[in-house]
């Protein structure tokens, strides 16, 4: 039996074409978390949301990580440093008194939002070289978008 479009996972749709290759990846990795997260996630407690199980970062803070790193990650590859509210967004990663729907609400504009900037960067070419952090440390536009 054939699974239908909407059952098969974002890569084996069909979608994105006319995009290169990498950044259509990234694109499916983008459709694919979230569609993940608010699967696996969007039923929790709130209790569940914040626990610490094992000594481990909660829920909580991993979605709230994947929404402010990728939009990171996304400003280096643009060639660009971060901003103040990225810094100050960075510094609050590890606060836990958000709530669960303005977290996944932060996660699906954080997702929206960085898949216009990969097409934005689909015809940039993906050896050209970026720096990351305070540090300025070395990559390429390539390495940001697959990490």
């Amino acid at each position: 039996m054939m699974a239908n479009a909407e059952t098969r996972e974002p890569w084996l749709r069909g979608t994105f074409r006319g995009i290169p290759a990498v950044h259509r990846a990234v694109l499916h990795s983008f459709e694919m978390a979230e569609e993940d997260i608010f699967r696996w996630c969007g039923e929790l407690s709130l209790e569940e949301w914040n626990a610490r199980l094992g000594g481990v970062a909660c829920v909580a803070f991993h979605v709230r990580h994947i929404a402010r790193s990728v939009d990171r990650l996304l400003t280096y590859a643009e060639g660009r440093p971060l901003n103040e509210e990225q810094m100050a967004k960075l510094k609050t990663e590890g606060d836990d008194s958000i709530a669960m729907d303005k977290e996944l609400a932060e996660l699906r504009g954080a997702l929206e939002n960085a898949a216009r900037r990969v097409r934005a960067l689909a015809g940039e070419d993906l050896e050209a070289a970026r720096v990351v952090g305070r540090g300025l440390l070395p990559t390429s536009l390539g390495g940001l978008l697959v990490i």
